[in-house]
């Protein structure tokens, strides 16, 4: 049985979202097809995805320096923790879902503060003497983005930097295998949306069968 973190950075729900709907009809195939795996859902615009701020880094010092944990001030412990819960629940799964729009050539500013979260040495990646290697080797990931122009090919390509963004964080953390499926071209093309969108929830289903 396998664990999957199904993760969404987007405000609105499958109704409104390319992406999400995309996403939701790859969750609901795999569960069809890997009905013992578990899986979790993990809505950022609804959880609490602490920034790494002023109280993070003063929490995390006295703790380095050999301070009690109830040596933190309440914001301290309450960040601190919460990024600690962050981190562990992402180690313990086997199998991550990001769904993500592209806005602004990347995604979501939730979804970066999240990945900041579970970026912490001793748990997705280690230092060596040879520089720093991912731990997370026994891990697979699909991204899921939509993309209301092309992107794909092309001057346009050189300009995406959401799904570059995770597959550079995947690679640090060492994570063997990461695929991208991309619904694109609906705003672009507003006369082939429904198309498109059609197009890119078969394609969904298609893959969760492999993933």
């Amino acid at each position: 049985m396998a664990k999957v973190l199904y993760i969404t950075a987007h405000p609105h729900d499958e109704t409104a979202s390319f992406s999400m709907a995309a996403g939701k009809a790859f969750i609901e195939e795999y569960k069809t097809v890997n009905p013992n795996d578990e899986i979790v859902a993990i809505d950022l615009y609804k959880e609490n995805i602490p920034h790494i701020d002023a109280d993070v880094f003063s929490g995390w010092g006295k703790l380095q320096s050999g301070s009690a944990f109830d040596a933190l001030s309440a914001e301290e412990q309450a960040k601190v923790s919460r990024l600690g819960q962050l981190s562990d629940q992402f180690v313990g799964a086997d199998k991550y879902v990001f769904v993500t729009p592209l806005w602004n050539f990347s995604f979501p500013p939730v979804m970066k503060a999240y990945l900041d979260s579970v970026a912490v040495a001793g748990k997705t990646f280690k230092y060596t003497a040879e520089g720093p290697i991912g731990l997370l080797t026994d891990k697979k990931a699909l991204h899921i983005q939509a993309r209301g122009g092309f992107y794909s090919e092309g001057p346009a390509a050189e300009l995406e930097m959401g799904h570059k963004y995770l597959s550079i964080i995947m690679n640090f953390f060492g994570v063997p295998s990461f695929e991208g499926l991309f619904i694109e071209g609906h705003n672009a093309q507003p006369d082939k949306a429904q198309e498109i969108k059609e197009n890119g929830i078969a394609r969904a289903k298609d893959l969760a069968h492999t993933f």
